[in-house]
């Protein structure tokens, strides 16, 4: 008796002694936590900063670019499909860098190849050197465009849509950002193009900082954690995710949406100069267009993950668009800022379809798959788009038929949008579909 006594009491020191322990684990957890969210929140913001000047600095640029290099026409044009090319051939790798290496150091060494593609590409001299300087800060654009949701979901999988609409937001900025001072920086630092593109890979640099602590964290210690079982995150593992028709509709809206945010970037201002409207105010209506996503990309996200069904939303926004192309075939001129802000309002579709994904897979690694799968597939499907109209508008003479493509085009993607928002995630719809098999 005296003996079970004694080992009654050892084991009872023990689980206290075990409690404290664990106690004093998550005492100290706990800071260590809170100062990596903080990190963590300031380098989505960052980064978010950096998904789109490489991009729209070259189109405020460009003009420059092809006398400064010789560039013919048609090359020009190859130049400003790259970007989703890269972005569907380099997206795809994403979740396989993420798994071996963490997703917080594939997006750290993102940002870097990003600064380094803006940094040499103006002086490396030649077409070949500026391409394959602007496609490696496409691959780090690419796999950090993946990666942003995983890490959302990772470290926020109750915050979901607030933190999507921050990083939203702030990619939103920096487009708008980029677009506007490119050429007023550009003079102001003595006029030479290379010095105007190069001095984006600043922001690159400094969006580096906060990456580096977290580059050895591959988000099981210090992210918050996930309330989903191990069973899901095994079998997210072996995710088939072209099995799931929610995929391949998420897909194809977020190809679609990307058309059209092409187009209406390429494009637009183009429209309402024939128009009759003036340069430097076609110019200004783009930037209006652009600037609707700063706020909406906030407010969109927050309101969708508070519905079960995302539809609605899909519909309102497609609303907006055929109502904007509609504006621009009838009265371009006389209603241009009407048809600006209905056609900024529609291309808030982006934020939407990011949300769908974190929404559409119940791990941060089912998501990294949805996302690396509907990102890489529907930046291939918009690479036709912007050519497609161009061709349409040199063969017609006129806008009629580019704006009629264009808001045909809208009809598949409200449809698609609204098959995506539906209450479902693509692990369930891949189980069913096995268990038909």
């Amino acid at each position: 008796m005296a003996t079970e006594d004694t080992d009654t009491m050892a084991r009872a020191v023990t689980v206290k002694r075990t409690g404290t322990a664990a106690a004093a684990g998550q005492a100290k957890q706990a800071p260590t936590r809170a100062w990596a969210t903080r990190l963590i929140t300031v380098g989505i913001v960052l980064a978010a900063l950096n998904l789109r000047p490489a991009i729209t600095s070259l189109g405020a640029l460009l003009e420059e670019v092809r006398d400064g290099l010789g560039m013919s026409g048609t090359l020009a044009g190859l130049l400003t499909s790259v970007p989703p090319l890269c972005f569907a051939v380099f997206g795809v790798m994403a979740p396989r860098f993420a798994r071996r290496f963490g997703p917080s150091a594939v997006v750290c060494v993102g940002m870097a190849a990003i600064a380094a593609g803006l940094v040499v590409r103006p002086f490396v001299g030649g077409t070949a050197g500026f391409l394959a300087a602007t496609a490696l800060a496409l691959m780090g654009i690419a796999v950090s465009n993946v990666l942003m949701p995983v890490i959302v979901k990772r470290w926020f999988p109750d915050r979901v849509g607030s933190m999507t609409g921050l990083y939203s937001m702030a990619l939103a900025l920096g487009t708008s950002l980029a677009a506007a001072l490119t050429v007023p920086m550009t003079d102001a630092l003595g006029g030479r193009w290379q010095t105007g593109l190069a001095v984006w890979a600043a922001l690159a640099v400094v969006a580096v900082v906060p990456w580096i602590p977290l580059v050895r964290d591959k988000g099981t210690a210090s992210a918050a954690p996930e309330h989903v079982s191990a069973t899901v995150r095994q079998e997210d593992a072996g995710l088939r995710i072209t099995h799931s028709r929610t995929a391949w509709a998420l897909a194809v809206f977020f190809g679609l949406q990307a058309t059209a945010a092409y187009i209406t970037m390429g494009w637009m201002p183009q429209i309402f100069r024939d128009a009759g409207v003036p340069a430097g105010e076609a110019g200004v209506l783009l930037a209006v267009t652009m600037a609707m996503g700063v706020p909406l990309a906030f407010v969109i996200p927050r309101v969708a993950t508070r519905l079960t069904n995302q539809g609605p939303v899909v519909m309102v926004l497609g609303a907006c668009g055929l109502a904007g192309y509609a504006g621009l075939y009838l009265a371009p001129a006389g209603g241009a800022w009407a048809w600006a802000l209905l056609l900024g309002i529609s291309n808030c579709a982006f934020p939407l379809a990011l949300t769908m994904v974190g929404m559409r897979a119940k791990s941060s690694v089912g998501v990294a798959k949805l996302s690396a799968f509907a990102q890489s597939t529907g930046y291939l499907i918009s690479i036709p788009g912007p050519l497609l109209v161009g061709v349409l508008y040199q063969h017609s003479g006129g806008w009629g038929l580019p704006i009629a493509l264009m808001a045909g085009l809208m009809v598949p993607q409200i449809v698609v949008g609204t098959l995506a928002g539906r209450n479902r995630t693509v692990e369930e719809e891949v189980a069913a579909r096995a268990a038909k098999a």
